[in-house]
């Protein structure tokens, strides 16, 4: 139901993670027999959740411990890995520098061209450790590139930009033609990233293995404040979710839909599944893991852009192991750690066997849900905030 907004302009309510809570199922299952497994075409992945391909999280060798623990990480080939050779005083120099001066730094950092021997090497350097390799590529190089991965045995490719669409004007370049990218596209192919039905239905109708949902949720991310751009992550996915069921009914492939963005806890990741995703893509928290090359700093894909930087570096902090983050055991209480088994539990408690089923989960409004009868919890956050 629209409301108005003023005369002649009406608006939709869409709701955050924050603002919906799940309900429990009839009956409940044993955690231990859940199945959590996603699929992007022809690639399965044990576990339901990818690492963004963000400097600061992801380089080789978080990409290969990630995918011995069973999820994937997503190389960024637009980032220092595939500009410089030796990354390690780059990722220092960033780490270091002032707040003020952090901006310009980046800038100047990534104005090192991308070399496509670095991005066949950097592949090379994960599938020799017999990892699962998922890399992104801007649009505007998706075409160039995709034989470079394809030759480098890349497991999935991932085409991302702040808001990509199947149908781009434009009098001075030519538009990705991602029908055409397909066509040639021996490997799974990931585009993103968007957050409305119409939009979703025509990327899908291109042949895509998966479409990436959000715009500006990330905690690096400031394209919401900097446009005014972005849809809440929940009414998003539902949407998308929803364009991807009606896609398949009428006939056409299957298209995994993931969640990029927004999630702090397990409860975030809970919910983005409930509401129709397959999956989820996470920055912030594998951020502050001990094996991220960004010595606890983040900072977002966007963030360099010599025009418009639409992003920033955060420090998040080193807090735990990547083990402990994705399958614990947890050492805190506060939802960011044991990713897995937050997954598995809620499922259990909501009767559901399978993510399919699990999409299938009654929601509710539920703005109350982290405050209510929390007053010596959020007494104690005031404190130690203080």
């Amino acid at each position: 139901m629209d409301i108005e907004l003023g005369r002649g302009k009406r608006a939709r309510r869409a709701y955050g993670f924050d603002e919906v809570a799940l309900v429990p199922g009839k009956v409940t299952i044993n955690p231990d027999e859940i199945d959590i497994r996603m699929r992007i075409r022809d690639v399965e992945i044990p576990i339901p959740i990818l690492a963004a391909a963000m400097d600061g999280v992801v380089d080789p060798h978080f990409a290969v411990e990630m995918a011995r623990l069973g999820g994937l990480a997503v190389l960024n080939l637009d980032g220092i890995n595939c500009r410089y050779e030796d990354t390690r005083a780059v990722y220092e120099e960033i780490a270091e520098a002032p707040r003020e001066k952090v901006n310009t730094l980046l800038q100047r950092l990534y104005l090192e061209p991308v070399r496509d021997e670095l991005i066949s090497r950097r592949i090379e350097e994960m599938k020799q450790e017999g990892a699962m390799c998922g890399v992104s590529s801007t649009p505007a190089d998706a075409e160039h590139r995709l034989p470079i991965v394809t030759e480098a045995k890349a497991d999935i490719y991932f085409v991302q930009g702040t808001v990509l669409t199947a149908r781009h004007i434009s009098r001075s370049y030519r538009q990705l033609d991602f029908a055409h990218l397909m066509a040639q596209a021996k490997i799974p192919v990931v585009v993103g990233n968007c957050v409305e039905y119409y939009t979703a239905l025509e990327l899908m109708a291109t042949g895509v293995d998966g479409i990436l949902v959000g715009v500006g949720p990330g905690a690096a991310c400031t394209t919401r404040g900097v446009l005014g751009i972005g849809v809440p992550q929940v009414t998003a996915t539902a949407d998308v979710a929803a364009a991807r069921n009606d896609h398949r009914r009428t006939g056409g492939k299957p298209v995994t839909v993931i969640t990029d963005g927004g999630m702090r806890v397990g409860g975030d990741v809970t919910k983005a599944l409930a509401s129709g995703a397959d999956g989820v893509m996470i920055g912030s928290v594998f951020a502050s893991a001990e094996e991220a090359p960004g010595r606890g700093h983040h900072w977002g894909m966007a963030t360099p852009d010599p025009n418009l930087p639409r992003g920033t570096r955060i420090k998040v902090g080193t807090k735990a192991t990547l083990r402990e983050l994705l399958l614990g055991p947890a050492r805190v209480d506060d939802g960011t750690q044991n990713l897995v088994g937050a997954i598995k539990t809620a499922m259990g408690v909501c009767g559901a066997r399978n993510i399919e089923e699990f999409q299938q989960t009654e929601l509710v409004i539920a703005p109350a849900i982290l405050t209510e009868g929390k007053l010596f919890q959020q007494a104690q956050q005031v404190g130690m905030a203080r």
